[in-house]
């Protein structure tokens, strides 16, 4: 019988020769469990442990998993009714199975858990046809639009978050929940300091378990850095090629979350985190164009702050600013950082170095490193999502050949429009822009759509909003 990866067409000469190196490294290193990981909707890595001897058939036959990971909100409901006919999308009637296949490139060992190595997967449907509700998926086809167009995309990862001490595990069974409490903590750093010295000393034993969790992960960590809020830090990253980025910041935020757990830490990506005083988290997208042959910056100008390619780039990003929004700030949670004069954007605006602004442009005339900042989204984003907006957005702004309107100084006066400022305001915006919704996939945007709206549903429906919040995503981001 035909193996499945031949079946789904991606089993060549090359994944045959990586699969049989995992396989030998497998047999030769002190390897006890290999996790096959994907990403949900969510952008969060779900997955299975296996032993080494079961590798080999997941590589060639796939594995099995629910399809309704695929269809669950952020308290892992499940957003459709699966066992009513006709109640849930193509292929994900009954609970039925997905098939998940391993790429053996990805192959890596865990730097903050011996003896364990990993695999990244994606899902495909059991007659060997894609899943269009897989977000990496949706990103290696907006990469295919631009390929089409003639560039490839680099970006470049500002990522603010939250580390805190454990106090109390709070594993008490009297305290489970749907979902459970998060552990009880207590601040690293007071805050309100921003990049000082001294801080960075005190937070020297984070610093060096994020950094050798990145570094182990072979992610191109640049910075670590004191941030303003309390308890809050800084992570940048070296530009990448797109789909690497993606995969970087999800293989970033889980391997944080784990190591500093194993050290006795909580890492939040959530926005805000439930408690007073606290300061927004952001995602910074830097991004730009390159050509094809030769990898050079097609955003750069020797005369102009930016080529006549990147000013209509720039403008598809305004043009559909408001619906893509949600694609980057996607929790009832992280709407709550639209506000004014918090460094965070509140309009659809582009400025020069202008961090109010919700597109920055950096660089100038001349400048190799020109490019664009999307200050617009919030940590917890699913990022292969995020992106590929980004690219649909800008891919449109190149093809009807739009303008930007001037720079603006003033990011925070009114007039400007504004940007959606609750996730069912944003889901309605989206939905409004066909362009959009037709280019990251109707059968996509259907199952996000739904599944964001039982999200704003049970946060409107809540008695308690910070437990809410502190349950639904402090505890999971």
């Amino acid at each position: 019988m035909t193996a499945f990866a031949q079946r789904c067409g991606v089993h060549d000469a090359a994944r045959a020769s990586a699969c049989a190196a995992v396989l030998q490294r497998l047999q030769q290193e002190p390897i006890e469990r290999v996790r096959v990981a994907w990403c949900d909707g969510h952008g969060l890595l779900r997955g299975k442990t296996l032993m080494p001897h079961a590798v080999a058939s997941a590589l060639h036959d796939g594995l099995g998993l629910v399809g309704t990971l695929l269809l669950k909100d952020t308290s892992d409901r499940t957003a459709f009714p699966v066992f009513e006919p006709g109640g849930a999308p193509a292929g994900f009637g009954g609970a039925a199975n997905l098939l998940l296949l391993p790429d053996p490139k990805s192959f890596r060992l865990l730097p903050w858990a011996p003896g364990t190595a990993w695999l990244q997967a994606q899902p495909w449907f059991a007659d060997a046809t894609p899943v269009p509700q897989d977000s990496r998926r949706v990103l290696q086809a907006a990469l295919q639009r631009l390929r089409e167009a003639g560039f490839g995309m680099r970006c470049g990862l500002e990522v603010e978050f939250h580390v805190y001490r454990i106090t109390d595990a709070r594993l008490d069974p009297a305290q489970a929940g749907w979902p459970g409490e998060p552990p009880a903590v207590e601040l690293i750093h007071p805050g309100y300091n921003l990049l000082a010295e001294g801080a960075a000393d005190q937070l020297d034993a984070v610093f060096a378990i994020v950094q050798h969790t990145a570094q182990g992960l072979g992610l191109p960590l640049r910075s670590l850095e004191v941030e303003l809020g309390p308890s809050q830090i800084e992570a940048v990253f070296d530009a990448m090629d797109a789909l690497a980025a993606a995969d970087a910041m999800v293989a970033f935020r889980n391997g944080v979350k784990q190591a500093l757990r194993r050290a006795g830490y909580h890492a939040s990506f959530v926005c805000r985190p439930p408690f007073a005083q606290v300061m927004s988290s952001g995602w910074h997208l830097h991004q730009s164009l390159v050509s094809l042959e030769g990898g050079r910056n097609v955003f750069v100008h020797a005369e102009q702050p930016l080529s006549a390619t990147g000013q209509h780039w720039l403008a598809g990003l305004l043009a559909h600013a408001r619906a893509a929004t949600v694609f980057g700030t996607c929790t009832v949670n992280g709407f709550g950082r639209f506000r004014p004069n918090a460094l965070a954007p509140m309009a659809v605006l582009w400025g020069r170095d202008n961090r109010g602004a919700m597109l920055r442009l950096v660089g100038g005339p001349g400048d190799p490193a020109t490019r664009i900042e999307n200050r617009v989204g919030e940590p917890a984003a699913n990022p292969y999502a995020y992106i590929a907006a980004q690219i649909h957005a800008g891919l449109d702004g190149l093809q009807r050949r739009l303008q930007p309107p001037p720079p603006t100084e003033s990011p925070y006066a009114p007039g400007a429009e504004l940007l959606p400022t609750r996730l069912g305001d944003a889901l309605d915006t989206l939905l409004a822009d066909d362009a959009l919704v037709q280019a990251m996939g109707r059968e996509f945007v259907d199952v996000f759509v739904q599944v964001k709206r039982q999200e704003q549903a049970r946060a409107d429906a809540a008695e308690d909003p910070a437990a809410f919040d502190r349950r639904e995503y402090f505890g999971r981001f």
